[in-house]
């Protein structure tokens, strides 16, 4: 039997090491919420679930970075987040490209409109333009929601391959109002219907008070982003806004399928 090699196990050791710090900067990080307030470092230690020495020395080395700010003796989160955000290649690529018609639905209907993508299970909301009506949603930019709960989400996961659509059903389903889909073979239909149909819908499924017409963005066959309009329940109305939100997809999968082949032509792609 071959004995391990020290050094090899102490590069292994250091790894791990290295990664639960990453893990636990990433867990101080995670604390600050979407309202802005400051946090003392006693309150990210204990949202964080690390120790306050552990907090205090990984605080000082994120303001080091910018990826945090103090302010006094409090802390929020720092411009060189704001800066590495706008580096993420999803962004670049779909949000420019998808703001002008969300901009033109928005005009049409002066409701809420949001893009998202799917990240793992969940809705990852890249872009949001606040309706006038100005109902408390669930939904941020660079928030998460449970595809399942959200027309964005429905619209996505319809439109996903087999494999990907029965791993997340076979999972609990997650609720978030009393109306959410939490039942698999009432979701499999739902998702049979948006794909028959080509739009999604979400009846206060992820909060009470709105519902919203979703559909996907096909570019070359597979589903890359979903836009929605949200309206109040008292003003949905199916017939209307589906047409609306359907049509300002299409044209953006265009779009999008003909930025994809002049970047191939020039040998790069989306």
């Amino acid at each position: 039997m071959n004995e391990a090699d020290p050094a090899a196990s102490g590069i292994a050791e250091r790894n791990t090491a290295e990664r639960s710090m990453v893990d636990k900067a990433f867990a101080l990080l995670r604390t600050f919420r979407p309202t802005g307030e400051l946090q003392s470092l006693s309150d990210m230690a204990r949202r964080a679930q690390v120790p306050k020495a552990t907090a205090f020395r990984l605080a000082n080395q994120l303001v080091a970075l910018r990826l945090l700010e103090r302010v006094g003796d409090k802390y929020v989160l720092g411009l060189g987040l704001l800066e590495l955000g706008e580096l993420v290649p999803t962004k670049h690529r779909l949000r420019p490209a998808a703001l002008p018609f969300m901009q033109d639905l928005y005009e049409a209907t002066h409701e809420t409109v949001h893009l998202g993508i799917r990240d793992g299970h969940d809705v990852i909301y890249v872009e949001k333009i606040q309706g006038h009506f100005g109902a408390r949603l669930p939904s941020r930019v660079g928030g998460r929601l449970p595809l399942t709960c959200t027309g964005v989400g429905k619209a996505l996961l319809a439109f996903e391959d087999h494999e990907m659509v029965e791993e997340v059903v076979s999972q609990p389903l997650r609720r978030l109002t009393s109306l959410s889909i939490t039942d698999p073979v009432r979701m499999m239909d739902e998702l049979g219907r948006i794909r028959v149909a080509g739009v999604a819908y979400d009846r206060e499924e992820a909060a009470i008070g709105n519902c919203c017409v979703a559909a996907p963005v096909i570019v070359n066959g597979a589903v890359v982003a979903a836009m929605s309009l949200t309206v109040p329940v008292g003003q949905f109305q199916p017939e209307r806004l589906a047409p609306a939100v359907a049509t300002a997809t299409r044209a953006l999968s265009r779009r999008l399928e003909h930025s994809r082949s002049a970047l191939l032509n020039m040998g790069l792609d989306l």
